[in-house]
């Protein structure tokens, strides 16, 4: 099943176009910046028409506690709740967007996808690549029918993403810099967990390869094949077990997305970088290498 679509799809199924055999789905809008302020203002202002304003802070994530990392996944009735609220419905499509960078849109759809949805696609380079009407008219969707079943995806703890990194491939999603230790401007200790493999969630759209030159927006994807090989060369293949992890859980679930535009599975750690350094007990690899 697609995990992505284009804007001129998704134009088509919107409009119900003859060239387009699905139903139209229902829009999430789960703009988000790192420590930045909540978005929902911007998606008052403008958003695709009938989309629903997620925010991923509340209603993506859960509280953060002692030993949860920054983004801990959601109580799955939470999730439901904000979910039915934004009108998801079992068996019926869901797209999700954010401003671009496809981080957040990314998280909702892995969290769909885990919670047991199985029509869950991101907008290929988000509201930047939209060429269609928006609108400040904020929708009433009827309450949907969607119910969490969580575990449709899987899910490493710390003690599983450092067994993965031993005997299959962990990636760090994170930028080299952090990856390397060079710098930590979030978490309390720099470096990465022992065993795993730098592999920047930047390098898997357009702006990495070309900066748009080519006439992609910069956060679309880059093609399938040129994916696949990208995770070759890291050693992962479709029967490679794998694994990712990022800062708190969120970037990660864009590297997850961007292997199954590429045919291959993998597992998130949702704790991700801020649980593991939080914890002094656990081995910390810097430099290059995975250690």
């Amino acid at each position: 099943m697609a995990v992505i679509v284009s804007p001129t799809q998704l134009v088509r199924e919107l409009t119900g176009s003859p060239s387009s055999p699905h139903t139209p789905p229902t829009l999430l809008d789960v703009r988000w910046e790192l420590t930045g302020p909540s978005r929902r203002s911007d998606y008052e202002a403008a958003h695709l028409p009938g989309a629903v304003y997620v925010d991923l802070e509340t209603e993506l994530a859960g509280p953060v506690g002692e030993g949860t990392g920054r983004h801990p996944l959601p109580d799955p009735e939470v999730f439901g709740a904000a979910m039915r609220r934004a009108g998801v419905r079992q068996g019926h499509p869901v797209v999700v967007y954010d401003g671009g960078r496809g981080w957040a849109a990314a998280r909702a759809w892995w969290l769909l996808r885990w919670a047991g949805h199985e029509d869950v696609r991101v907008l290929d380079g988000g509201l930047a690549a939209w060429e269609g009407p928006l609108t400040g008219e904020v929708p009433r969707p009827p309450e949907g029918d969607f119910r969490p079943r969580p575990g449709s995806l899987p899910v490493l703890d710390a003690d599983g993403a450092a067994a993965l990194a031993r005997a299959g491939v962990l990636l760090d999603a994170r930028s080299g810099e952090r990856y390397r230790g060079e710098v930590e401007p979030i978490d309390r200790v720099a470096g990465h967990i022992p065993g795993a493999v730098s592999a920047p969630t930047t390098e898997n759209t357009a702006e990495s390869v070309s900066r748009g030159a080519s006439g992609s927006t910069p956060g679309t994807f880059r093609p399938a094949a040129e994916l696949a090989d990208r995770f070759a060369a890291l050693g992962i293949d479709a029967d490679t077990e794998v694994g990712v992890y990022c800062g708190s859980g969120v970037s990660a679930a864009h590297e997850v997305l961007a292997l199954a535009v590429a045919g291959i599975d993998a597992a998130l750690y949702p704790g991700s970088w801020s649980q593991w350094s939080a914890d002094p007990s656990r081995p910390v690899a810097t430099g290059p290498e995975p250690g």
